[in-house]
């Protein structure tokens, strides 16, 4: 029986095979015991070596001895390295088929489910629908749009004749203004008395004189 046959048990025609996940543990413990017998060999070569150390001047046929005693145990390490490499890139290769195993039942199971949810779906309707939606939110934003629109009432007035009524009347403000300004030059003015008037001091004097002009100023404007 071959050595994958001992690990993974005789399957004989139409015997059912290990799962990937069996396989997996399997290579597991393999390699777990592997490595056992790695620390095991490394440490009977360095025994050897230490034997062959001590026995080099003494006893040169127990040193040779040692030595091709560790030569032999060399040799099974690097057959077991070769040996777990080998069981390594099986394993990893397992576990991905074991992962892309499980993430093609969870699509299928996931294409099922879709299908499910659309079976009871018609494109024709789906498309009346959206359409159907579509209007009702056009038309829901032209109500909007009328009710926040400013009334006056059924009143529409054209801004620029406004404009100019408005300009009309600030020219016929200015030209009343202006005729006001020019009606005030034609005012007679009071008449002087003609009896002369007492003295009075100069200082108050021109006082007065001041005051008389300031009141002639405000009674022209």
């Amino acid at each position: 029986m071959s050595v994958f046959g001992k690990l993974f048990g005789s399957g004989g025609k139409g015997g059912k095979g290990p799962t990937p996940q069996e396989a997996i543990q399997k290579l597991r413990e393999t390699e777990a015991m592997l490595t056992k017998k790695q620390e095991f060999l490394e440490q009977k070569i360095e025994a050897e070596l230490l034997t062959a150390k001590k026995n080099g001047t003494k006893n040169k046929r127990a040193a040779l001895q040692a030595l091709k005693r560790k030569k032999r145990y060399e040799k099974q390490l690097a057959q077991i390295d070769g040996t777990l490499s080998t069981i390594e890139f099986q394993r990893e290769a397992l576990e991905n088929a074991n992962t892309n195993t499980e993430v093609l039942k969870n699509m299928g199971f996931a294409a099922k489910a879709m299908k499910n949810a659309h079976q009871n779906m018609d494109i024709d309707k789906v498309d009346d629908l959206m359409q159907d939606i579509t209007e009702q939110q056009e038309l829901a934003q032209e109500i909007s749009d009328a009710i926040s629109r400013p009334v006056g009432f059924g009143e529409e007035f054209d801004e620029d004749e406004l404009l100019a009524e408005l300009e009309e009347l600030e020219q016929e403000e200015l030209d009343n203004t202006l005729l006001e300004i020019g009606g005030t030059e034609n005012v007679p003015l009071p008449s002087v008395p003609s009896t002369s008037l007492p003295s009075k001091p100069a200082k108050k004097r021109v006082e007065e004189d001041e005051d008389e002009m300031e009141e002639l100023k405000a009674w022209a404007l």
